[in-house]
């Protein structure tokens, strides 16, 4: 499934109008791949729940400009065809803003995770299809894998779309960033209740919340925001909490209190 041959021009010219608004020049090759990408999107998504989105011009700028947005909160980027960065994509999903990032980022290394396996299968799928060589798919919970070492502390990216509330999304996402990494959260405007409530949790997994980065997607009328934590300091060994907790009680005060009585307890008397 794609769309029908007198749209495509408008499709393309979209996408291309809309990233060059964004200050991407995006390249024959690169817009090929998107057209691509849209093309596997629909197609999949007949047979499993990807996107409640199926026009093919909403595609361009609700799925694929929205995500290159991403790149507003990345400091110090004029090249990036050269911008070398390890970045995780946390609930992945079909692919978004993970994909379309590394299609626009080739010296970049992404990874996708995805706890979903039909949704993992998809994104293999689309990045072989695609020819993507710095893209891989990790099939699991963010809560398990960033216990893991490999996945640890090592990467200076943290991205995700529509994933969770904040005070859930730092949990998940903070302990994959090495110190100095960026937590990136794709979030409408007018949430300052969602990012109070975030404070704690921020603060409880060694990060510090940067100023918000506002953003507009070409031919969106609603406004948007990146919010941004920075990683200051490594994250304690309590988080992330074993899979769901953190969307069942997201941290508070309270936590960062019990955590450090059981730091003291573990060390045993003075």
């Amino acid at each position: 499934m794609t769309a029908p041959n007198d749209q495509q021009p408008i499709v393309r010219s979209t996408l291309l109008a809309g990233a060059r608004e964004l200050g991407i020049a995006l390249t024959d090759e690169e817009a090929d791949r998107f057209d691509r990408y849209q093309t596997e999107l629909l197609d999949w998504n007949q047979r499993m729940n990807l996107t409640a989105i199926t026009d093919p011009l909403e595609i361009q700028s609700r799925h694929f400009l929205d995500s290159l947005t991403v790149l507003a909160a990345l400091p110090g980027i004029s090249d990036l065809s050269r911008v070398s960065r390890q970045v995780v994509d946390i609930g992945a999903g079909a692919g978004l803003p993970g994909i379309p990032l590394a299609m626009v980022m080739p010296q970049s290394k992404f990874t996708l995770v995805e706890a979903t396996h039909k949704k993992c299968r998809f994104l293999e799928h689309a990045i072989s299809t695609l020819d993507l060589k710095n893209v891989d798919v990790v099939c699991g919970r963010a809560e398990e894998l960033a216990r893991r070492s490999e996945f640890r502390e090592v990467y200076d990216t943290a991205v995700a779309r529509a994933l969770a509330a904040l005070p859930t999304l730092v949990e998940l996402g903070v302990p994959f960033l090495r110190r100095g990494g960026l937590l990136i959260a794709m979030k409408k405007s007018g949430i300052e209740a969602e990012i109070n409530a975030a404070r704690a949790a921020i603060t409880l997994v060694g990060g510090r919340l940067l100023p918000p980065v506002m953003v507009r997607v070409p031919t969106l009328t609603e406004s948007r925001q990146l919010v941004v934590v920075e990683k200051v300091k490594p994250t304690s060994a309590f988080y992330p909490r074993r899979d769901g907790l953190p969307a069942k009680s997201p941290l508070s005060a309270t936590d960062g209190f019990l955590a450090t009585r059981k730091g003291r307890s573990s060390a045993g008397p003075r």
